[in-house]
């Protein structure tokens, strides 16, 4: 926080205090002028994603080009538009925090604070002291279950309560060569009980998609019964009428920071900037809701039948762990499972 002050004193000290309003306005002429962006995004359903792109294109006129898929393949098609000196994508919107890290680190990312970052829910300010990446999205990894096979007081309450034999054969995953969500969750829980946790689990043959949201998938149609599942998919799914429930796990359900940043070399500098600040925006935060993912903004409440952040018990790994530990943890997983 006292980063954030000493950032604010100084910008009013050189700006004045209605700058930052003249700035904004200038901002927004300029990104009306790019005319459009490309947002490469791994944060949400398909349909979050969509609807946040076309609120922005509806205030502000610019077109938003989504492009939705995992967070592993969001880096590889970014990485290799790099390698091949394009620049298709404005902003980069991933699970894994170990891809800024890297493309910081490699000097592909330009620098720049939103200045609605320091109206966001503490837990999700600083994430980059520096300011290339910022978190703009946030949600849990949690137990999620199919209501119509299994009963709530049933259903596991804890993480190694997955390993129960009874379980066999009623699991689902994502993969983490794949998912950030889900290569965050499997880093999580390497730490927490060691890589047995997965050697136990993969004697109960868990059903393995792709990204974490194929589990709902996989819950709605009964092919399985509980899931290592991801709160904002799977509550936007029981909201329209299938048989899902969640439980928060007391050993601790994993939060996971998704950040964003703008690829540098952009052709769309101007649009890409008002597009981060509008990612901070109560209008943003409200779109975020109906599709169950945190809000950015603390005036904001969660989705219907989730919890406040205060009242959930959250584990989460450190960027450091994450930038180490999710390559690591993506090798140990095809050892175990194969694939």
């Amino acid at each position: 926080m006292k980063g954030w002050a000493g950032l604010a004193v100084a910008a009013a000290l050189v700006l004045g205090p209605v700058a930052a309003h003249a700035d904004m306005k200038e901002l927004v002429d300029a990104a009306k002028k790019d005319g459009e962006l490309t947002w490469y995004v791994a944060h949400y359903t398909s349909e979050g994603a969509e609807e946040l792109g076309a609120t922005f294109t509806k205030m502000y006129g610019i077109k938003v080009n989504v492009v939705r898929t995992t967070a592993q393949v969001a880096y590889q098609r970014l990485t290799q538009d790099i390698k091949n000196n394009q620049t298709n994508c404005d902003v980069f919107s991933s699970t894994d925090i170990g891809h800024y890290v890297r493309l910081k680190k490699e000097g592909k990312l330009e620098k720049y604070t939103p200045e609605d970052a320091a109206k966001a829910v503490d837990v999700f300010k600083g994430l980059d002291p520096d300011g290339y990446f910022h978190t703009t999205s946030g949600g849990f990894v949690l137990i999620s279950y199919n209501t119509s096979k299994v009963k709530p007081e049933e259903a596991p309450q804890k993480w190694t309560d997955l390993l129960d034999p009874k379980w066999k054969g009623k699991i689902s995953t994502g993969h983490p060569a794949f998912s950030g969500y889900v290569g965050t969750w499997v880093l999580q829980m390497k730490l927490m009980y060691g890589w047995d946790f997965f050697k136990n689990l993969e004697k109960n043959k868990p059903q393995i998609g792709r990204s974490i949201n194929d589990t709902v998938t996989a819950l709605n149609s009964g092919e399985r019964q509980v899931a290592a599942g991801a709160d904002g998919s799977t509550m936007f799914s029981a909201e329209r009428g299938n048989p899902l429930g969640i439980v928060y796990p007391s050993d601790g359900a994993v939060l996971i920071i998704s950040p964003s940043a703008i690829v540098k070399g952009t052709k769309h500098l101007n649009a890409a900037k008002l597009f981060m600040e509008y990612l901070y925006s109560k209008e943003a935060s409200e779109i975020d809701v109906k599709h169950f993912t945190l809000p950015m903004r603390p005036e904001v409440a969660v989705g219907k039948g989730t919890k406040p952040m205060k009242d959930v018990k959250a584990v989460k790994p450190t960027v450091a762990q994450i930038d180490k530990g999710i390559p690591e943890a993506i090798e140990d997983w095809r050892d175990t499972f194969g694939n």
